[in-house]
């Protein structure tokens, strides 16, 4: 197995201002959104840095063939060893890339046996994350899933993408502490998971129809006169609100599929309470412009 350096074999700490290579050639459209997850980090972590693909080399003791392969996401899927050596020259965590490197190497069809191989080929087990990073995810985590349901159905799928998004946010942990509004970085990195999921409309605009069948009001009185109309009503709803601005959609989503309380919403999303009042305000009168304007045909 690949020896993990000790202290004194650490990699030099980052510099940001002494130099600044080219960035990556564009990420291959072939790579997945597993992929994508931990690739884009990266590419930024190393951007950032400074560094060349010429530094990485000399960090990693790869080519640079075989870097700029594993950064653009292209013609195979990396080992562990060779993503743990090149992120691990970046300083970037273990586990939470460990995990989104795992579930990539799944949606590019690679068996059990081969993660766990290449897992195996390096003595490195990671680090324990950041108790405030700890303590963030553990305040969020509740509302966040809420989200995630409202738009993928299942609490399954909707905590997966909210265990992608954490460990996205631990990668890049201090750039999100270093922004001005921690909560906003963490919900944008959060939504853009989520509707990277989603079902989506031909418009591009994410689908929240299926959503309709998981209310109250369906369920809870599924043979009264009248119903199928309510039905119809909440389908017209539910799509109206994916017409909205992002704040807005949120805030709706939130407040009315998921029944947050308007100060845990600005809490979550990063705002002002009174700020998340008046989105909320603007958001209805905007919807029922939408369910009051004929569609063009």
């Amino acid at each position: 197995m690949m020896p993990f350096p000790g202290p004194a074999h650490q990699p030099p700490p980052l510099h940001t201002a002494v130099k600044r290579g080219r960035p990556p050639a564009p990420i291959s459209p072939d790579a997945g959104p597993s992929h994508c997850a931990w690739l884009e980090p990266v590419r930024s972590a190393l951007f950032a840095s400074g560094l060349t693909l010429d530094d990485l080399v000399v960090r990693s003791g790869y080519s640079k063939t075989r870097i700029s392969q594993l950064l653009r996401g292209n013609d195979y899927y990396p080992s562990w060893e060779i993503t743990f050596t090149v992120t691990r020259a970046l300083g970037l965590p273990t586990r939470p890339l460990r995990r989104l490197w795992a579930a990539a190497a799944r949606e590019a069809d690679k068996g059990d046996d081969w993660i766990r191989r290449c897992i195996e080929q390096v003595a490195h087990e990671g680090e324990e994350p950041p108790l405030p990073y700890q303590a963030f995810t553990d305040d969020v985590r509740g509302v966040y899933t809420d989200y995630a349901r409202a738009f993928l159905l299942t609490d399954q799928r909707a905590r997966w993408v909210v265990s992608e998004a954490f460990d996205i946010l631990w990668v890049c942990w201090e750039h999100a502490t270093a922004s001005d509004n921690l909560h906003r970085y963490a919900w944008r990195l959060l939504r853009t998971r989520v509707l990277t999921r989603a079902p989506r409309h031909l418009d591009g605009r994410p689908d929240l129809r299926a959503a309709v069948f998981s209310t109250r009001e369906v369920h809870g009185h599924p043979a009264v006169p009248g119903h199928l109309v309510v039905l119809t009503e909440l389908i017209d709803l539910f799509d109206a609100i994916t017409r909205l601005p992002d704040d807005q959609m949120d805030v709706a989503v939130l407040q009315y599929l998921c029944g947050t309380p308007h100060h845990t919403i600005a809490h979550t999303l990063g705002i002002a309470p009174a700020l998340t009042h008046a989105v909320d305000h603007h958001a209805r009168a905007t919807v029922e412009a939408l369910l009051t304007t004929p569609t063009p045909e």
